[in-house]
């Protein structure tokens, strides 16, 4: 064999191990599958990574006549007129102790309706407990924050019930103190039953002979949830508590605006509601970006920091 035969033999040993050769072949074997990719692209790149450029006015002293290229840098500024503003400690107090709530009650209420709901064992009474529980996720916000404003009004049916243990009937939302009790419960729920989906999901998975194998061993109900149900959920429990971590300060600006007003500025007002109200209705766009990507960037260190300690602590991670 000559030796431009052999180079060319070696050219082509390592062509069908480069990455182009193996994509290629894969794209003509699944090219179906890499079609149904591209919508959910397409939205990723229009709508999540494109406005990403328009993160620049955080820099600059936005003039929607100038553009964002024409407007003047005013570099740090906006960032130093937040840290040193009257609003700055309240609302990241507010934002950090309404998120701490969340990731107290809220993250594990679904996991506890899932292991309920798993030692039920009537399959009717299963499905009725699930679509109970499923249905105040599918009713409009809005439609959701009315209910709670009417069930605390003065007369409303919470106030009426409390009236008879000595409350004195005033309208719960108008008192600071217990917005956070009544958004975190409305919150759980809102949402429990669908989040708990997750869970019951992985529940399925789990290998029931080793049910049978506890019982047998005279394990009881309880102690095969400790030693079985919730070690075959970790891994589950833990992706979902780093994607937590992940948007652990954007508290959903949505349901803050409707539910607070200005005499609950003082315990309601968080960081996303603070850029709306800045941004759109005070037309500070710069000022609130700069608020904005502030928060995006310690929910980016919340959710290396969560991974980090997870891989190192049980093996689970996101990456």
């Amino acid at each position: 064999m000559s030796r431009t035969q052999v180079a060319t033999g070696r050219k082509t040993a390592i062509d069908r191990n480069s990455f182009t050769y193996r994509f290629a072949r894969d794209f003509k074997l699944n090219r179906l599958l890499y079609f149904m990719m591209i919508p959910v692209l397409a939205y990723y790149a229009i709508f999540h990574y494109a406005p990403m450029y328009g993160a620049v006015i955080a820099f600059k002293d936005f003039s929607p006549m100038k553009g964002i290229m024409g407007s003047d840098w005013v570099g740090l500024q906006h960032f130093q007129d937040f840290f040193s503003s009257y609003y700055f400690w309240r609302i990241l107090k507010n934002t950090v102790v309404i998120s701490v709530y969340s990731l107290i009650f809220m993250f594990p209420a679904p996991i506890i309706l899932a292991l309920l709901i798993n030692e039920v064992r009537s399959q009717a009474f299963k499905r009725v407990v699930q679509t109970i529980s499923y249905m105040p996720y599918f009713i409009s916000l809005v439609v959701i924050c009315g209910m709670v404003t009417d069930f605390t009004n003065s007369n409303g049916i919470i106030n009426t019930l409390f009236s008879y243990f000595g409350y004195d009937g005033t309208a719960m939302l108008q008192k600071p103190g217990l917005f956070r009790p009544i958004y975190i419960l409305s919150e759980i729920w809102q949402k429990v039953g669908w989040e708990s989906i997750i869970y019951i999901a992985a529940l399925m998975g789990i290998d029931q002979e080793q049910y049978e194998a506890a019982r047998i061993d005279g394990a009881s109900r309880l102690k095969q949830m400790l030693y079985i149900t919730l070690p075959g959920i970790l891994p589950t429990i833990t992706i979902m508590f780093i994607l937590r971590m992940g948007n652990m300060l954007n508290v959903g600006f949505e349901k803050i605006i409707l539910l607070y007003n200005p005499v609950t500025y003082e315990t309601a007002d968080v960081i996303s509601s603070f850029v709306y109200r800045k941004g759109l209705l005070e037309f500070g766009w710069s000022y609130s970006t700069a608020v904005g990507l502030f928060n995006s960037l310690v929910n980016l260190a919340l959710l290396i920091t969560a991974n980090y300690v997870s891989r190192r602590v049980n093996e689970s991670s996101l990456w």
